[in-house]
């Protein structure tokens, strides 16, 4: 007999699975290993496929929606209050991650589900409410959310003397004399855990660089950084959960759970989709609780290549001649968040090679490079930028890469080193590429040592992409010819954002580089040692044929890549 949905209990999980391998979101070889741990965790496919990381709770709804033809739906389809039922405890509902969507009174009960192939969690709800139940597919995170929610606005009186003691806990003012056994038992809390590895996922799903976790007096607000910009995410965390989700963090970055006084600084090395990924933790105590920023870093993602990055040719020509000098400095500047350490990288990753010895002094170390000695700061036991420094000429490395210049000290000794034969590459935090020079020169470095020793600088600012599904052309204003006219070939029409899925409607997916370049020639050696003014240096690296960021960017625009308004907001235009 073929095997169907009411005769072979392993029906939906094939069809799951068949659903999933047809997407190319999982492989045979993923699968089997998966297979084999839910066996031995005793655990359910569904929660092992998305614990290991192997896929995102989003890819398993769709899989099942798409292999077993059930209805999928949205937290906000949930029910605006909990629907009680008798003998139905929040011990099962937690623990089956399963929530009533109705009172029955249809004569079938919808059911949320997070695994819509647990069929002893559905032949239970029928058991109790004595009602056929009707599946619908929904997010675990949803689920677990809903339920805490829910309950906690409930005078139902259902809640366990277990879970009125947890929120004792988590929610009470003298948090300090709680026992820190108990707040690592509520940290290990699987509704917990899984809520935290789904956010974590669902971040590298969706591009972002940063989680925000920002607490307020009744809940954890969850926010993403995507292509430069936050976003505030359907995965607020209720109160009685704050706390947890909290320690949970601080526990898998190996930070001290019961310190919430001082900021802390870890790092989470967790799998997505059978990759590792890395995520670095930065705490900071405030008003109502600890503030979390997670950034992340997904290596799968970053192509250390000058083409990839959004250099143009012209722009990459000059930037591999300042790299092919056998000495010297070469700064890349711009402000927090412009994608200066990828620059860096993307320089290391031209300049690697067997016959070189490349070593960095980095914190943190963001991407680890094969065949690169990088070192990691350490403040703490006195291991910082300027004493690595030092140590590194004992190492006769060919090329250096100081993660930032920050004081006197750190200038002076890269530059020693840059003078001793030694290439470096450095950042620092300028608007553009000319007041490189003169922030060395505030740091207290002499005219004469930046004149012979900087090879070039570079200024960089990222602005976002219009996304290539759903941009729409426009002929172009007269108003925006004249600005395009005196930088570039003017086209006839530009593009602007419109939105769609894929875009999650912003009308703008993933960043490109706009860049200005300034070579140190002999010319301005000789206005740098004589300290000539930052405009005279400008106005004769403008004859030279450097390029501002804002022409790079109007050239974008002109080639439908970003919008005006991107380029604009980048170089600091209204």
């Amino acid at each position: 007999m073929e095997a169907n949905e009411d005769t072979d209990p392993e029906f939906k999980v094939n069809k799951l699975t068949k659903a999933l391998l047809t997407r190319g979101l999982l492989n045979a070889d993923a699968l089997s290993r998966a297979n084999r741990t839910a066996t031995e965790a005793g655990e359910r496919l569904c929660s092992t496929l998305t614990r290991l990381g192997l896929v995102s709770e989003h890819d398993v709804a769709d899989a099942l929606s798409e292999g077993l033809g059930f209805d999928r739906i949205a937290a906000s389809q949930f029910p605006p209050a909990f629907i009680p039922f008798p003998n139905l405890n929040l011990q099962f509902l937690r623990s089956a991650r399963v929530l009533p969507l109705d009172d029955g009174s249809s004569g079938t009960l919808g059911l949320a589900m997070a695994d819509v192939t647990d069929d002893e969690a559905v032949y239970a709800m029928e058991f109790v409410t004595k009602l056929p139940i009707l599946r619908k597919i929904a997010l675990p995170t949803d689920i677990e959310n809903a339920i805490e929610v829910l309950l906690a606005e409930s005078d139902t009186g259902e809640r366990t003397k277990e879970s009125i003691e947890e929120v004792d806990i988590l929610s009470s003012a003298k948090f300090a004399t709680v026992d820190i056994d108990r707040l690592r038992e509520a940290a290990s809390d699987a509704p917990v855990i899984r809520l935290v590895n789904s956010i974590l996922s669902r971040a590298v799903d969706e591009r972002a660089s940063d989680i925000h976790f920002e607490p307020k007096s009744d809940q954890l607000v969850v926010r993403f950084r995507i292509d430069g910009y936050l976003r505030v995410q359907d995965l607020s965390v209720p109160l009685r959960q704050r706390d947890a989700v909290v320690s949970r963090i601080k526990l898998i970055a190996g930070l001290d759970i019961a310190e919430r006084r001082l900021p802390q600084d870890g790092r989470i090395a967790h799998p997505v989709r059978g990759k590792e990924i890395d995520f670095r933790v930065a705490t900071v105590p405030t008003t109502f609780g600890e503030s979390i920023v997670v950034r992340v870093l997904d290596r799968s993602q970053v192509q250390l290549d000058f083409d990839a990055l959004g250099f143009d040719p012209d722009t990459i020509s000059k930037l591999k001649a300042m790299l092919s000098q056998p000495h010297g400095l070469v700064l890349v500047t711009g402000p927090t968040g412009s994608g200066k350490t990828t620059t860096l990288y993307a320089a290391l990753a031209y300049l690697n090679r067997p016959s070189r010895k490349l070593m960095t002094i980095e914190d943190p170390i963001e991407y680890y490079l094969d065949g690169v000695q990088q070192v990691q700061v350490q403040a703490a036991i006195g291991l910082t930028f300027e004493r690595a420094l030092r140590s590194f000429l004992r190492h006769n490395p060919n090329i250096v890469m100081v993660g930032e210049i920050r004081d006197q000290e750190t200038a002076q000794v890269a530059i020693q080193v840059a003078l001793t034969g030694h290439l470096v590459l450095s950042t620092l935090h300028t608007n553009d590429a000319v007041s490189g020079v003169t922030r060395l020169l505030d740091m207290g470095i002499e005219d004469y040592l930046i004149a012979s020793t900087c090879c070039g600088i570079v200024a960089q600012r990222l602005v976002r992409k219009l996304c290539r599904h759903c941009r729409r052309e426009r002929p172009i204003s007269c108003s925006e010819g004249d600005r395009l006219s005196k930088n570039v070939t003017t086209p006839a029409t530009i593009f602007e954002p419109y939105g769609c899925d894929n875009c999650d409607f912003t009308g703008y997916s993933g960043r490109t580089t706009i860049l200005e370049v300034l070579p140190i020639t002999e010319q301005l050696r000789e206005l740098i040692s004589r300290r000539a003014s930052t405009a005279e240096i400008f106005r004769i690296a403008k004859a030279n044929g450097m390029r501002t960021m804002l022409e790079a960017g109007l050239a974008k625009v002109a080639e439908g890549i970003t919008t005006f308004d991107e380029v604009f907001a980048a170089v600091g235009i209204s």
